[in-house]
This record gives structure tokens, C-alpha cells and sequence, in this order.
């Protein structure tokens, strides 16, 4: 696959390249964009097996130093516990503000790492270099860090965008079905909220040519985030499917995988614009048929009422009222507040 390189317009602006085996040149990215000093390479204990050494080889051959912090893999890593303990690690060994953290997996390593990088001396350089295909098209863009708290999902945070993002397709072949899945769960979201014609696209299952997905994915939320930095508008529309999500994770302890939670809650709620006369007819329905094809769930066993006991620590809530998106058809979709009292009534038209 030919190197293909969007580039994001927010802060100094930064450049995502997409290309098979690019891993193994990871250090000449580096390099270039945030000069010869050290790396810290923050990664999980799954990923380092597969991909450390061969990333440490790239960057060393640059002459710049490699160290790593390996945490153990999980979503129960993604606590203030790991990020302190990352904290930790920098200052004992003395990285400064020249230095480079390179956050190398999935979303819970992205999200720590950007984390770190964003409050570690008050901010040094950030790379983000995910291998999976949720964090590609998600996670590693767009700057949002966050950890869990024991409350709830993704409820102590900050912004911190990246020097560059550097992604590799070809580590998506060591991902087990069900992560990759969990991957075009946020594919399909671009789809309904930006594109009906990828959405058609996705129709049959997983694409061939990842690479293309995966940048047109990066473009959508690219202009977004050069709209909306900071999420207080447009960007938005992003959480499609989220605050039922993020509730569902919650409700399960977090064994329901972030993708599989999302695809549940956006026909969730395109099944409740539906009955509420907000989504055109026979909308959840292509919802649906695309998730299953891509084997998501659309529904899950929690009640309207324990997701809306969980959503009320989302952090879009505002006050007595909290922000929801609803497809209004494919490829357009609305932001609409709802008073946490009519919350739940309006999630139990949803399920099925």
C-alpha cells in the first residue's frame, strides 16, 4: 500500500501518514518532526510483545535514545494508577520538555500517553503510533486524553494534539476478530454521520482496502476537529452513539469492548429518533443490517433506566440536561439536549 498522508490543521498542524511496514521507519518521523532528543515509548504489555523492539530498532538507528514503560493491557489500566505511575517513570528518568513520549497501541495507551504528555512539565512532544484500527480511526486523532475514574468513563482529561500520528495497517494483522470489529464499529459511525456512500460501502462487511477507509475516516474527523477543537460544538456530533455507549461499558464493568458498546448505542438511538419522529423511517434499520454484517451488537441487556443511572456522569452533561446525537438519516445527524427526566423514557423507545 502507497503512503498515504492526511494533514490536520489544529494547533501547529500535524501530518498522519498511513502505510504498510511504516512502523519500521517509525525513527525517520521522529527525527523530523521532533528533532534528536530522547523517546519514551509508553505501550502495553500485549503490543510490546509484538512491536517494541522493532520500534525501538527504528528510532535507535536515528541515534536517538529508546526508553519504555510497559503497563499491563486491559481498559483497567486506563486509571489516574497507571498515568501517575507513567508520571513517575518520566521524571525518575529525567526526560524534559525536548524529549518525545511515542504512545504506541490502542486507545488506552493512546489516551495515557497523551495524557502524559500533556501535563508531564507541563507538556512536551507526543507521536502517536496506534495499531488498531479503532485508535487509527479515533483514538489518535484529534488530541482528547482521559482516564477513568471509578465514577465513570473518561471523566479526568485535558487536550493534547500530537506532533504526528504514524500508522501501520499491516499491525492490524495480529488484532483478534473481535478487536477489529470493535474498529469498524467507529467506521460505520463516520459513515452514518458524514457519508452515505462509505456507509453503502460497509454493506458487505469489512472493506479490502483498509488503508482508504482509514483515511477518509481521519479526513472526517480532521475538518471536524479543525472546526471544534475543544468540543464545544460541532465535534459533537462525533459522540454518535456514545452516551449510551459509554453506559453500557459502565453497566458491564467494562467488559463490553468501547466499539460493540457504541454500535449498540447508536441503533439504540436511531431506533428511538425513529419513534420520535426524528430519524427518517427505515433508517435503524440500515443502521442494523450494516452492524450486524460487521458483527455488532445492536441491542444490549441493560434496562433504559440502569444506562441512564451510568449517563449521568457523562461528561457531556450539562447541569439537568445532557447532549445527545440522533441520525436524522444517513450521512446527517442532529445534536438535540434532553432534560435527564425524559432521558430514559426516550432511551426505552430504543430498545428492542
Amino acid at each position: 500500500m502507497d503512503r498515504r498522508t492526511v494533514r490536520i490543521n489544529v494547533g501547529n498542524g500535524y501530518d498522519v501518514y498511513i502505510e504498510n511496514g511504516i512502523i519500521s521507519r517509525c525513527g525517520e518521523i521522529l527525527k523530523k518532526t521532533a528533532g534528536h532528543s530522547r523517546a519514551a515509548i509508553i505501550t502495553d504489555s500485549n503490543v510490546a510483545k509484538l512491536y517494541l523492539e522493532k520500534v525501538v530498532s527504528s528510532v535507535n538507528k536515528e541515534n536517538i535514545r529508546a526508553d519504555s514503560f510497559v503497563f499491563d493491557a486491559g481498559e483497567k489500566s486506563k486509571s489516574m494508577e497507571t498515568l501517575e505511575k507513567i508520571l513517575e517513570y518520566l521524571a525518575e528518568n529525567r526526560f524534559t520538555k525536548s524529549d518525545t513520549i511515542i504512545a504506541l497501541g490502542g486507545g488506552v495507551t493512546g489516551d495515557l500517553a497523551g495524557f502524559a504528555a500533556s501535563v508531564y512539565l507541563r507538556g512536551i512532544n507526543l507521536i502517536q503510533m496506534p495499531t488498531t484500527l479503532l485508535s487509527a480511526v479515533d483514538s489518535s486523532i484529534g488530541g482528547k486524553t482521559a482516564v477513568n475514574l471509578s465514577s465513570g468513563k473518561n471523566l479526568a482529561g485535558t487536550f493534547k494534539q500530537p506532533r504526528a500520528v504514524i500508522c501501520d495497517p499491516g499491525t492490524f494483522s495480529t488484532l483478534p476478530d473481535d478487536e477489529f470489529r470493535n474498529g469498524m464499529a467507529e467506521v460505520i459511525k463516520y459513515g452514518v454521520l458524514f457519508s452515505e456512500e462509505m456507509f453503502d460501502c460497509l454493506s458487505d462487511g469489512a472493506t479490502e482496502d483498509i488503508g482508504e477507509v482509514i483515511e477518509r475516516c481521519v479526513a472526517f474527523k480532521g475538518k471536524t476537529v479543525e472546526n471544534d477543537e475543544f468540543d464545544s460544538g460541532e465535534r459533537k456530533l462525533l459522540n454518535l452513539g456514545h452516551t449510551v455507549g459509554h453506559s453500557i461499558e459502565k453497566c458491564s464493568d467494562f467488559n463490553v469492548p468501547h466499539g460493540f458498546a457504541v454500535a449498540a448505542g447508536m441503533a439504540i438511538i436511531a431506533r428511538a429518533g425513529e419513534k420520535a419522529g426524528i430519524t427518517h423511517t427505515g433508517t435503524a434499520r440500515r443502521i442494523e443490517s450494516v452492524l450486524k454484517k460487521n458483527g455488532l451488537p445492536v441491542d444490549c441487556e441493560f434496562s433504559a433506566k440502569r444506562l441512564v443511572l451510568a449517563a449521568l456522569l457523562d461528561k457531556k452533561r450539562d447541569g439537568d440536561r445532557i447532549t445527545l446525537v440522533i441520525p436524522v438519516k444517513i450521512g446527517k445527524s442532529i445534536l438535540k439536549d434532553f432534560s435527564v427526566n425524559d432521558l430514559e423514557d426516550f432511551i426505552d423507545k430504543g430498545k428492542s
